[in-house]
């Protein structure tokens, strides 16, 4: 338990200074998770940390404010906290809403998010993980569970959202925290991979999605193009001069565009496009730049690989 209670902004360098003369800083948003043992808190806390937010599990009370002094210090890229409490940190729980009160007003956007579960639901997730309930040594499971439920009622009633996960998959668990997010705060969009390479060398092992180029026309038959490229213009301009290369184009970019929102949909943030043609380093090299380009006047950004482009190997070049 802090021995000082945080009562100023000078206490806490990270909040807001009423003093200072200038524009004012936007509060920075702290997230504090809790609930029920077992509801889900730690899966929740990877939710948030896939967000970008500073993720920290079972902070000592007494260190909470030094951690958010040096997390929100002046010039800190950090602009979301979030805390995993639970009934393991009995200290807090017996002065957390003096304490979330206190960090309020000194200018933190304090959000308590609290997980529950249905008591067989919990009960089960112990005995599958085999791991005893933090109340559990004395007092038997059920016992426990409602012993917990008890301490947690003062707080629960603090919550900013109370999410039951008794039947909630990950993806479902992400839809619901998203509404809380401020839009101001970095998150982590989709990340999308186009990879282009050659069928000699393989299929990439990480690719979610597979496209095959090599019905395009192909530069290799051409002398002064041969030595080049998917990277140079000449090179793009004779695989895309043909109407069979800019409707592939359309057709793939419509279908990736149609794709990101049902990945992201399911709590993924990466996607792994490989467009591949025989030897990685004309045609798919070429759609890939096509591609980018084409997802970028979407609003999707994307990150550029060429895994066979550069290779020298004859069998690369075909």
């Amino acid at each position: 338990m802090l021995e000082q209670p945080i009562s100023t902004a000078s206490v806490l360098p990270g909040a807001i200074d009423d003093s200072s003369e200038g524009s004012p800083v936007a509060p920075r948003q702290l997230f504090v998770l809790t609930g029920m043992s077992g509801a889900g808190k730690s899966s929740a806390l990877r939710i948030f940390e896939d967000l970008g937010y500073f993720c920290v599990d079972n902070l000592p009370l007494p260190l909470i404010d030094k951690f958010l002094e040096l997390a929100f210090q002046s010039g800190s890229a950090i602009q979301g906290v979030a805390l995993g409490i639970d009934i393991r940190g009995r200290e807090f729980f017996l002065d957390a809403i003096r304490v979330l009160a206190e960090l309020r007003a000194a200018h933190y956007d304090v959000r308590i998010l609290f997980l529950d579960a249905q008591e067989d639901v919990l009960v089960r997730r112990f005995k599958e993980a085999r791991r005893p309930h933090p109340l559990a040594p004395d007092l038997s499971l059920p016992e426990a569970i409602q012993m917990e439920r008890d301490l947690l009622q003062e707080l629960r009633a603090e919550a900013s959202l109370t999410i039951d996960t008794t039947d909630k998959t990950l993806s479902s668990l992400r839809s619901e925290i998203m509404p809380l997010l401020r839009l101001d705060v970095p998150s982590v969009p989709l990340v999308v991979r186009l990879v282009s390479f050659g069928f000699k060398g393989g299929i990439p092992r990480d690719a979610d999605l597979v496209f095959d180029v090599r019905t395009l026309p192909n530069p290799h038959y051409n002398e002064s193009l041969r030595h080049l490229t998917g990277a140079d213009p000449t090179v793009q301009q004779y695989v895309m001069q043909e109407e069979i290369s800019k409707e592939y184009l359309r057709h793939l970019t419509d279908f990736i565009a149609f794709l990101i929102p049902q990945f992201i949909g399911e709590g993924r943030f990466t996607l792994t496009v490989a467009i591949g043609c025989t030897g990685g380093r004309h045609r798919a090299p070429t759609i890939t730049r096509m591609l980018q380009a084409a997802l970028a006047g979407k609003g999707t950004q994307s990150i550029l690989m060429d895994r066979d482009m550069a290779k020298d190997d004859e069998r690369y070049r075909l």
